[in-house]
């Protein structure tokens, strides 16, 4: 948990000038690449609560980042693909600066760990 909030922490400074939260970015991160996602999918690839999921999804429509059709489903507007390119430099600082804080050590004791509970 410590962990996590230390890279949270990190990864907030760079975004907070942009209004929009971790969990926000990898909705629009996996938005940006894909189309036509449905709830679950999203739930399911940004390991996002079902209730975590609604929320962020209802702030990123009334921001008009994202929006959704008749068929329930979702995609990223201009307005939302925008924004991802204009985060995408202050998202790779903070990596950059997790990775000098993790070193080359900690980097592979995580990929084990991801090894880990991707296999769950």
């Amino acid at each position: 948990m410590r962990l996590n909030r230390v890279i949270a922490n990190i990864f907030r400074k760079h975004l907070q000038p942009f209004g929009v939260t971790d969990s926000q970015l990898s909705l629009l991160f996996i938005l940006s690449k894909t189309k036509d996602r449905n709830q679950k999918q999203l739930s399911e690839m940004a390991v996002l609560e079902k209730s975590s999921l609604h929320r962020n999804l209802k702030r990123l429509l009334a921001a008009g980042l994202i929006f959704s059709d008749h068929a329930r489903k979702i995609n990223i507007t201009k307005k939302g693909k925008l924004l991802v390119r204009a985060i995408i430099p202050e998202w790779e600082k903070a990596m950059r600066e997790a990775e000098q804080l993790l070193q080359s050590d900690g980097l592979e004791a995580l990929g084990v760990l991801l090894v880990k509970i991707s296999s769950k």
